[in-house]
């Protein structure tokens, strides 16, 4: 019987749902667009100021160095650090510079060998030739137990005085052994006729250098008639250590220290031996370990660079221990150095390594101890660690956005 309602048939319910359906998928598009829009309008915002929110560290300029001043600890002023470009006029001045003030440190140094002179705890041995009898005045020598037991023989004292047979105080101190020879002769010429008289120092005790650092044995060393000059010093300590920097050693005179450039005396022609010794003095040989160089930035293998033997370490050879420059994220028109002068205002030099040629300028361009080489990044990498941190954060907004709705 047909009372002119229509009855409901599969494909009708099949389209309701598919209504449904598609409308609910038109409000998601509707709410979901917009939020695509915004998220690109952020995406794009971030690309214009990645440079100024990009993470981790990046040279900016102008270099400037914060002073603080107030009882908080806040900044109070900043001090303007200049950035000085590496050509060749600044490599022809620091060359030159270096050059003056190691000769200049140097020369006050220098000092001619001369015999050695008698000082107090020395020993001397005193023989009169045809006078055995005189030698009872040493007495009965002592058997040797320990290497700084002295020799039999007369002994300098405190004042610089021996005491002898039939001359009397005889002061020695000062004076070389010759002329100890020809005093006591003079003194025996008034008991006997023409005494032969030999006088030589049977133990040396009276001057003593100390070398310490990265020689091989370290420790006091007596000076004798063989000159103390700098080679022999070191020589007596066994050499220089395999962690020697030749260029860095100290000497130390009368509280006041001179550096000394062993490796620059000989690329000059200047023998080291010059350089003597006094009593006293404290000769110190620095580590290479304490004269680093510190490479940071956008290389392959930042790391501590350490001086060669001789002490040279140009900026070309720091990026090469570094593993060189890395070219998929750095900016080679920004290479810094960053130098502590030692009085808290700190140097920067700035070299654009874009051009072959300035390879040339960085093997020329020494670095110092403690010197900082800082290699910046692009933009590019900046703007992709930028998207790296945001990204993330727009995905999951988004997603669960979606999932509420």
């Amino acid at each position: 019987m047909d009372y002119g309602i229509p009855m409901p048939t599969e494909g009708r319910t099949t389209n309701m749902f598919t209504q449904k359906k598609s409308r609910a998928i038109e409000r998601t598009i509707e709410w979901t667009v917009p939020a695509y829009r915004v998220g690109l309008a952020v995406i794009l915002i971030t690309f214009l100021s990645a440079c100024a929110y990009a993470p981790g560290m990046r040279m900016v300029k102008p270099a400037t160095l914060p002073e603080t001043s107030t009882a908080d600890g806040d900044p109070a002023t900043e001090v303007q650090i200049a950035i000085t470009p590496i050509d060749l006029t600044l490599i022809r001045q620091m060359h030159s510079a270096t050059a003056q003030t190691h000769t200049a440190e140097v020369k006050g140094l220098y000092a001619a060998p001369g015999p050695y002179k008698l000082g107090p705890g020395d020993v001397l041995q005193i023989t009169v030739w045809d006078h055995p009898e005189l030698a009872a005045a040493l007495g009965q020598p002592a058997a040797s137990t320990r290497p700084s037991d002295a020799s039999p023989g007369f002994v300098v004292d405190h004042d610089g005085n021996v005491e002898f047979p039939y001359v009397g105080n005889v002061h020695v101190g000062g004076q070389s052994a010759e002329q100890v020879q020809r005093r006591i002769a003079q003194g025996l010429s008034r008991v006997f006729v023409s005494p032969q008289v030999t006088v030589r120092v049977a133990s040396y005790r009276a001057a003593q250098v100390y070398i310490d650092g990265e020689v091989r044995a370290p420790g006091a060393q007596t000076i004798n008639d063989i000159p103390m000059t700098l080679t022999e010093a070191i020589n007596r300590a066994g050499g220089f250590a395999p962690n020697a920097d030749q260029s860095r050693v100290v000497l130390i005179r009368d509280g006041v220290s001179y550096p000394v450039n062993v490796s620059d005396m000989i690329d000059q022609g200047v023998n080291p031996a010059r350089i003597m010794l006094a009593n006293g003095d404290m000769l110190r040989v620095l580590s290479r370990e304490d004269n680093a160089v510190y490479v940071m930035g956008e290389v392959n293998k930042p790391a501590t660079v350490l001086p060669t033997r001789n002490g040279t370490l140009t900026l070309s050879d720091a990026l090469s221990q570094a593993g060189s420059v890395n070219p998929g994220t750095a900016d080679a028109k920004q290479l810094y150095v960053i130098r502590d002068a030692g009085n808290l205002k700190p140097q920067i030099y700035h070299l654009d390594a874009t051009s072959p040629v300035s390879m040339v300028l960085a093997n020329q361009f020494e670095l110092q101890p403690k010197d900082v080489v800082y290699l910046d990044n692009n933009s590019l990498v900046r703007f992709s660690r930028v998207l790296n941190l945001i990204l993330p954060l727009i995905s999951a907004g988004l997603t669960g956005a979606v999932v509420g709705k």
